[in-house]
């Protein structure tokens, strides 16, 4: 089968014009041709590599149109955690579900999902998309680092246990606010060079508190019965603070990014040489509403990628509407954007050579932008 659109984009860049992708009966991509004159299927609009959903929450999926808009970050987390389980088992398998089979629909390849529990081996074993689990240790006080830490290794083991090629699994921690230092080196100390992924800088009230312990985090950490009696403030940002803490050999998915500045951004890629900054902007709308200064990632030369966060946090997990949020705020080009959705994102959960690109061989995905929607072609 040939394929031809109005424009190509393979993951990378956009494709000179008459480009053709020769795609196998299950999806293989066979070859690339310029110039092709020959007969194909022609897409209106664009045509790209199946997307990769860098952060999304798809346990907490049952929580859609829960918790109200603009709360803020610290009465958001509190409700997320009073809320989160007041359903049913049914409730919750059926919301991930549906969940699940939107992304695959609305043409999302790849998905970096965060986990606190082991309930979404279900959606692991379905086999469309790629999917690497971010389970989360959470814990603040360095007396209980171990416990917390061999909680999560026990939820780990459930999704290790899944031998496919399409999971993958790494022990990550939660957010600056929530993981204790000790925490902090030990998940970087189980696996050397695995793939992390931390809630950073999505509110000022992170910054505040590292640079001088005031602020609404104590709130936070008070709501949820923590003492913060042995933290001492760095006088420094929390990123500046925590990376220290993780082995630079790991690659390193820094979520939200809503208060990171240009100083944060070069301390974080000059201390770790696979940074990555992932970027939630209607969580960020929805939650806060405010936006990082994305301008910031762009002439810093970062590496970008996209997320959608949870349906606690957005109103649908679409990342073709994540791009279209940046596009509106901050006239980004679409090869660029698209760069951050398909390949960038793809690098961060290690996925390169299974997903984010028209490769010769690989099965990234084929999905067309169109009438301001994105659709699965295959």
């Amino acid at each position: 089968m040939f394929i031809t659109a109005d424009k190509i984009h393979d993951g990378k860049k956009f494709l000179k014009e008459n480009t053709a992708l020769e795609i196998a009966d299950d999806g293989t991509i066979i070859a690339l041709y310029e110039n092709y004159k020959g007969e194909s299927q022609h897409y209106e609009g664009i045509v790209c590599p199946g997307f990769v959903n860098a952060h999304c929450h798809l346990e907490l999926s049952h929580l859609k149109g829960i918790i109200p808009k603009y709360t803020g970050l610290v009465s958001f987390l509190l409700q997320v955690i009073q809320k989160r389980t007041g359903f049913s088992e049914e409730e919750k398998t059926s919301a991930r579900v549906n969940a699940y089979e939107n992304l695959w629909q609305k043409g999302v390849s790849a998905v970096g999902d965060i986990s606190n529990t082991g309930d979404c081996i279900d959606i692991r074993n379905v086999g469309k998309m790629h999917i690497h689990t971010f389970v989360e240790a959470l814990g603040f006080n360095d007396a209980f680092a171990e416990k917390s830490f061999e909680y999560a290794l026990k939820t780990y083991k459930v999704y290790a246990q899944q031998k496919e090629s399409f999971c993958s699994q790494s022990i990550t921690p939660h957010a600056p606010y929530s993981v204790s230092r000790k925490l902090f080196e030990l998940i970087s100390a189980f696996k050397e060079r695995s793939v992390l992924s931390v809630h950073n800088q999505e509110c000022e009230a992170e910054n505040q508190f590292y640079k001088d312990k005031t602020g609404r985090v104590n709130e936070l950490l008070k709501g949820l019965n923590i003492d913060a009696g042995n933290f001492t403030a760095s006088g420094k940002t929390s990123l500046q603070t925590y990376a220290h803490w993780l082995a630079p050999s790991h690659p390193v998915i820094f979520v939200h990014n809503t208060f990171t500045s240009k100083d944060d951004i070069r301390y974080a890629m000059n201390r770790f040489s696979n940074a990555f900054f992932c970027l939630c902007p209607n969580a960020n709308l929805y939650i806060e509403n405010t936006l990082p200064d994305v301008r910031l990632f762009i002439e810093t030369n970062a590496t970008v990628c996209v997320g959608t966060d949870s349906l606690s946090s957005n109103d649908q997990l679409c990342i073709y509407s994540e791009l279209k949020t940046l596009y509106e705020h901050f006239k980004i080009d679409w090869e660029t954007l698209l760069l951050w959705a398909c390949f960038n994102g793809a690098k961060a959960l290690q996925l390169q050579d299974k997903a984010g690109s028209f490769e010769i061989g690989m099965k990234p995905g084929i999905v067309q932008l169109n009438n301001n929607e994105s659709r699965r072609i295959i």
